[in-house]
């Protein structure tokens, strides 16, 4: 065997575990996104006094509902909601 030849045989089976891990993780990525959505579709069904308790209004909803299909609405709820929590926390100072 020649080293052009081993070289080639060695990169082609180095190759094929990051193919497979990226392979993975797409599917991972995919898997999340997925079940993310469906929690998404659950805070869709829950009751206005519910969803603040959590620090959300109905409002957050539809607009982290309005992100493309690729991304996730429940990451920009949770920045939406850390927002509106730091707000109520400022709110709340200046009252005290």
């Amino acid at each position: 065997m020649t080293t052009l030849e081993h070289a080639t045989a060695t990169m082609h089976s180095a190759t094929r575990p990051a193919f497979l891990v990226r392979g993975v993780n797409a599917i991972a990525q995919t898997y999340r996104l997925w079940k993310n959505r469906r929690a998404f579709l659950k805070l869709g069904e829950m009751s206005d006094i519910e969803l603040a308790d959590i620090g959300l209004s109905r409002g957050d909803l539809h607009f982290a509902s309005d992100l493309p299909f690729s991304a996730d609405p429940t990451s920009r709820l949770d920045a939406i909601r850390y927002s509106n929590a730091s707000h109520v926390e400022q709110m709340a100072r200046r009252v005290a």
